[in-house]
């Protein structure tokens, strides 16, 4: 039986989303979920699926009814490199598994907290062009749609590519197959360098490298450049102590006080990024896959990120000194800025076109509005797309001139959902009521 949970209130991880929803459920089986969907739908109800909490916009905000798949994340089976698992565990639990089976998943986010099915129906990605979102690895799933009816879908399905990135409104995923890869090691070389010098070589490592990404720090002239490629051998692995000073102590609890520090006294933001800076020292290490790609991300904050065509990206990038200039505040966290190759996914950031991917973070409790409409007004301009589970500011009317196959989604919706069980504001806003 679908079990209640205790506590009806709710927030995301930043903290910047809240509701209170009437009944929380926590099935512990498909039928469970079919059952509690055909009775609200029977109801004139909506439901919404919550993973983790780790989107920063409204999409999984629900003030009805809320369900929660923790009793439904476990893994269901093996066929080669092809993995199914509960779509409510979380990635960190399916990498830790994956290793157990001699298996990885050949592109990861750098955070690891949320559930598969979170991670794939927001278009969640990594870095590399060879590579896509996470939902590109997915050859099938299990849904259960508004009517309560349980389909299972697979890339010889029509409406696949509308469930791969399903925003949460196709219906709730149980379970999801990944087409996974042999477990792989990565060489991380992480240094600091002039902007200048990163964008000018960044064709080239994208062209030699498997992965890429780069962090530019407001009010300086500041970068660090990430590039992990693929090796046979761990054969330089870092030591406990630096991937504790690194990863946890700077990164985290030093990274915390000074953005503080910064929230407080904003005239002390530029020099402490500039700080920032010339305090970075290069690194060279070999680890398990998921352990290069994902890090801890304790220092909490609010997050825009917008996919640009990839040959965009000089135009995007020189637009943020002077949109961050002109804000009566000061902004403390980096710019992240990462690339993809394209996929066919309907909803895909990526569709059709190499991505670049530009996020613009701010620390939690600190204003961050102004800078997001700004820098969505320049990227808008580029025909970016919004990654659905941050923040954005589109509507229905203008995300269908970025989508080519935006009104084939609408019309997926409309076989899987024509009632409208799984609705929100968010979706309301972004696809039409």
């Amino acid at each position: 039986m679908s079990a209640p949970a205790r506590s009806t209130r709710w927030r995301n991880w930043a903290g910047n989303q809240r509701a209170v929803a009437r009944e929380v459920r926590t099935p512990g089986s498909v039928e469970e979920v079919a059952a509690l969907v055909k009775e609200a739908a029977a109801g004139g109800r909506r439901v919404k699926a919550v993973g983790s909490s780790h989107s920063f916009n409204s999409i999984a905000v629900a003030d009805d009814l809320r369900v929660q798949l923790p009793r439904l994340a476990s893994p269901v089976s093996v066929d080669g490199h092809l993995v199914t698992v509960q779509a409510g565990m979380v990635l960190s639990v399916l990498n830790a598994y994956l290793a157990t089976i001699g298996l990885a998943v050949p592109t990861l986010g750098d955070i690891d907290a949320q559930t598969v099915a979170g991670a794939i129906s927001t278009g969640t990605h990594g870095t590399g062009m060879g590579h896509s979102t996470i939902a590109s690895c997915v050859e099938a799933v299990t849904i259960v749609t508004g009517s309560g009816d349980i389909r299972h879908l697979d890339k010889s399905d029509d409406a696949f590519p509308a469930v791969q990135v399903g925003i949460g409104a196709l219906g709730i995923l149980v379970d999801v197959t990944l087409r996974c890869v042999d477990a792989f090691l990565l060489r991380a070389d992480e240094r600091p360098m002039p902007l200048a010098d990163t964008l000018a070589g960044l064709d080239d490592w994208l062209a030699a490298e498997d992965h890429v990404e780069f962090f530019w720090y407001p009010h300086t002239q500041g970068t660090q450049l990430k590039r992990n490629s693929v090796v046979p051998v761990s054969d330089q692995p870092l030591s406990r102590f630096r991937g504790w000073l690194d990863d946890e102590f700077l990164s985290n609890s030093v990274f915390q006080a000074v953005c503080r520090l910064g929230a407080r006294l904003p005239a002390a933001v530029p020099p402490t990024n500039a700080l920032a800076v010339r305090a970075l020292t290069a690194r060279t290490y070999t680890a398990r896959s998921d352990k290069v790609f994902c890090t801890p991300r304790r220092v909490r904050f609010n997050e825009m990120e917008y996919e640009v065509p990839r040959a965009a990206t000089p135009e995007a990038l020189a637009a943020l000194p002077k949109i961050i200039d002109g804000l009566p505040f000061r902004v403390q966290f980096p710019v992240e800025v990462r690339f993809t190759g394209p996929d066919d996914i309907w909803l895909s950031h990526g569709y059709g076109r190499e991505s670049a991917y530009i996020a613009v973070q701010q620390f939690a409790g600190s204003p961050y509005e102004p800078y997001f409409r700004a820098f969505e007004a320049v990227c808008e301009s580029l025909g970016g797309r919004p990654h659905w589970g941050k923040q954005h500011y589109r509507n229905a009317e203008s995300l269908r001139t970025a989508y080519p196959r935006f009104d084939d989604f609408l019309a997926a919706r409309e076989s899987f959902d024509p009632a409208r069980v799984f609705a929100n504001e968010y979706l309301d806003r972004v696809l039409g009521p």
